[in-house]
């Protein structure tokens, strides 16, 4: 495997990623080829391959950035946490994924699996219980889990349409499901 810090795999990396986001605006992940990531990133199978293990590894990494987003979102609030107002941060998330559904419905497919939606469940999970843990509310691992779920859940229907909101209206009733989520664990 390459040396993470080195300059050069973070360069060919950066490409990597972004070679798989463009195929992932023109046809679903599962229809991409690592040939064509690796003719769009301008490297050689074999350099991909010494970067990442394969397709959905790559796609992991790819959707980093966005999952990062989408967890700091949900937790950019400060008090008590009003029904009537979600985080803007979370307003501003789901307008920006909905400029990109395409690309994201790709990558987290209906039922909330692929690389995106386990991605993010795993990242959401992680910092749900750490907040919880640290506010010693009761049963942090059940809220986080299911905070997680729901969050993972309800992003995959409103990207393939099975939640037909605009991003604003999304917001605010992801933001309310959230937090019955959290005062029914007690």
């Amino acid at each position: 495997m390459a040396d993470p810090a080195d300059p050069r795999t973070l360069r060919t990396r950066a490409r990597l990623r972004a070679a798989l986001l463009a195929e992932c605006e023109l046809r679903p992940l599962d229809q991409v080829s690592l040939s064509a990531v690796a003719r769009r990133a301008g490297v050689g199978r074999a350099t991909l391959y010494l970067h990442y293990d394969g397709l959905r590894a790559l796609a992991v990494d790819a959707c980093a950035d966005v999952v990062r987003d989408g967890v700091d979102a949900l937790h950019a609030w400060t008090g008590t946490p009003s029904p009537d107002t979600p985080p803007a941060p979370l307003t501003g998330f789901l307008t920006a994924v909905d400029r990109r559904a395409d690309l994201y419905r790709a990558l987290l497919p209906d039922g909330g699996g692929g690389p995106l939606g386990t991605l993010l469940h795993r990242e959401l999970r992680a910092r749900s219980l750490a907040e919880r843990l640290r506010a010693g509310a009761p049963q942090p691992a059940l809220a986080a889990s299911a905070t997680a779920a729901a969050f993972t859940g309800l992003l995959a229907d409103w990207l393939h349409g099975e939640v037909a909101q605009p991003p604003e209206e999304f917001a605010l009733n992801v933001w309310r499901v959230l937090l019955a989520v959290h005062r029914a664990v007690r």
